[in-house]
């Protein structure tokens, strides 16, 4: 660890939090509609697992927000596509749970549970043969593996072996079923370990995350097969912007804010000399000066025009056999 990597971790993860803190603003205001969720919480994780593996694709679920923003997309471009602007990173089609951007090996999210990991599977099998050793970073919830198209992504995965990571952050909820109550393994990681070396790790912490993400990384690319990964987190907000998440106690909610991940890394960060207080108030003024240009810029872009209704929906390869 060092402290150019502490201080990206700090950005990463308050521009995720202030980040998602206005888009809870701006969705009460009525300029985002549709569905929003929040990963405000889970930050640890995303910024960790999108740094620490680098170079490749990256395939996720619909809460992405924090994953697009560590992967280098522009906030602007993310927030008009929230807000269903013309400028947005989806053209501002897709709204909050279908950011993508492939000039940057983005192909996330997806609004159907676990629908992106034979995707994922995929596009690892393509960079396979085509001799890559970049690989794939797949990210889903512990719902997602109740699902028949994960078991058969890990299985093909295993048997083509390509070189994949999946990721699994397990917020202990799928949607506001406990995970207790929906899965028969209640450890995550061992629906995988007969396919492929598996581990859990502290979703709270993002150095942990970072390190076994690299360590995972260093092996798709040796010996160019499957990884598994389980991150225990937490979502302080609901399921979704319809979602009071009153299926969770107090008490069990306040155990949790306790292990914030960004006051952890803080905690940390201090501890260890790699960040200074002055450092911090600085990075947080520069976090609040994006946020807010990122919501000027989506308040001044225009709306999508009438044609572009009928753009990209298929493939230009098949347009001559579409009527």
């Amino acid at each position: 660890m060092s402290q150019t990597l502490a201080e990206k971790f700090y950005y990463l993860m308050k521009l995720g939090r202030e980040f998602e803190i206005r888009c809870k603003e701006e969705y009460l205001k009525g300029n985002i509609s549709g569905f929003l969720h929040l990963a405000i919480g889970e930050e640890a994780v995303h910024v960790g697992a999108v740094v620490g593996f680098g170079k490749g694709d990256l395939f996720c679920p619909y809460r992405e927000h924090v994953l697009a923003l560590a992967r280098g997309i522009d906030p602007k471009l993310i927030m008009a596509e929230l807000f269903g602007k013309a400028t947005g990173v989806s053209k501002g089609k897709g709204g909050s749970m279908h950011l993508y951007e492939p000039k940057m090996d983005f192909y996330g999210g997806n609004a159907i549970v676990a629908a992106h990991l034979p995707h994922a599977v995929g596009a690892a099998y393509a960079r396979k043969l085509m001799g890559e050793r970049a690989g794939v970073l797949c990210i889903f919830g512990d719902g997602a593996t109740n699902n028949g198209t994960f078991f058969e992504a890990i299985n093909m995965a295993s048997l083509w072996e390509v070189p994949m990571l999946f990721l699994c952050e397990n917020n202990y909820y799928a949607i506001g079923t406990h995970v207790n109550r929906s899965s028969a393994l209640k450890d995550i990681y061992l629906k995988a370990r007969d396919y492929m070396p598996a581990e859990v790790v502290d979703g709270m912490d993002v150095f942990a995350v970072y390190e076994a993400v690299v360590k995972a990384k260093q092996y798709i690319e040796e010996y160019g097969k499957p990884y598994f990964i389980e991150a225990h987190t937490y979502r302080f907000e609901g399921h979704s912007m319809a979602d009071k998440g009153d299926y969770r106690s107090p008490r069990e909610l306040e155990m949790f804010r306790k292990k914030d991940p960004i006051d952890l890394l803080l905690k940390k960060a201090y501890k260890e000399g790699w960040l200074t207080e002055e450092q911090v108030r600085l990075i947080d003024q520069k976090v609040e000066a994006v946020v807010e240009e990122a919501v000027e810029f989506a308040l001044s872009s225009p709306e999508p025009s009438e044609e572009e209704l009928y753009t990209d929906l298929y493939c230009g390869v098949c347009s001559d056999v579409i009527p």
